[in-house]
């Protein structure tokens, strides 16, 4: 079994720039994909970014040339730094991160979610 623990978010003037983490724990073998997802006020959950386990990334078009994914691999963590954020970001953020446990299965972890809001 695999934990999500997100930290970051809150709230940030139009303009600003939030970070947000996801740290994975638990029986993990490998990682090989990592993203953030958000969903905004009555719509459908989306993607923001995503890295691979060999550093390849890939951005929304919403989100592209401001926001930034990254990845740890000794600490099992994601990170998403946001620039030039705008109300139209205000969503609540998700990270996903999929691999192989250390038991022989994959797995497919959600974090809690974490609360953006943009506004001034």
């Amino acid at each position: 079994q695999v934990q999500l623990v997100e930290s970051g978010g809150g709230l940030v003037q139009p303009g600003g720039s939030l970070s947000l983490s996801c740290a994975a724990s638990g029986r993990i073998f490998s990682i090989y994909a990592m993203g953030w997802y958000r969903q905004r006020p009555g719509k459908q959950r989306e993607l923001v970014a995503t890295v691979s386990s060999g550093a390849t990334t890939n951005y929304s078009d919403s989100v592209k040339g401001r926001f930034t994914i990254s990845r740890d691999n000794a600490k099992n963590t994601v990170y998403l730094q946001m620039d030039s954020l705008s109300p139209e970001d205000t969503a609540v953020y998700y990270c996903n991160i999929r691999g192989y446990s250390d038991y022989g299965g994959g797995f497919n972890s959600w974090g809690q979610g974490t609360q953006v809001t943009v506004s001034s």
